[in-house]
């Protein structure tokens, strides 16, 4: 524990531990399988409670201040910046993927508390925790915000391209 520690040493510790755990969670996660940011696993799923997105943009008025908050791109990343009116059923998909993606890394920054509270007093343990669920809570609703109104854009699309290859004229 790091509690009979001068406060200036504590937290660089801290600083650099949650710095070493950051950079590891990002690495795993880019190196992850897709398949476990299957979109349909049950951490992923819409919940009742986000009324299909109203939750965000009516309770926390997600719209107002989402864009102000920086987006990661690695090096041949997935650029998210935005959509076009030609955008594919497989470009959502693999943008969805990456929603799951962010979302899944930001969650396991969040399990650094764990780290926090065993390593520190209770206080500072406690602050600690609050500071870096607060500095990446922001990017999970973003990604689930952001995740929602893709599935819906999605299940339009599905539907257009349904419609029209039923009106297209066979070629014999």
């Amino acid at each position: 524990m790091l509690s009979d520690q001068p406060f200036l040493k504590v937290l660089i510790i801290n600083i650099f531990l949650g710095t070493v755990w950051h950079i590891a969670m990002l690495y795993w996660c880019v190196f992850r399988k897709t398949t476990a940011f299957d979109s349909n696993k049950k951490i992923y799923r819409p919940r009742k409670w986000e009324k299909d997105g109203k939750f965000y943009s009516d309770v926390l008025k997600i719209n107002r201040w989402k864009d102000f908050l920086p987006q990661y791109v690695g090096k041949g990343g997935f650029s998210k910046e935005h959509l076009d009116n030609n955008v594919s059923i497989e470009y959502l998909d693999r943008f969805i993927l990456e929603t799951c993606r962010g979302e899944w890394n930001h969650s396991m920054n969040c399990t650094f508390t764990f780290v926090l509270l065993v390593l520190n007093s209770l206080p500072v343990g406690i602050i600690l925790s609050i500071l870096l669920i607060l500095g990446n809570l922001p990017f999970i609703v973003i990604q689930r915000y952001n995740r929602l109104r893709l599935q819906k854009l999605r299940k339009i699309l599905l539907k257009r391209t349904m419609r029209q290859q039923q009106s297209a004229p066979v070629d014999n």
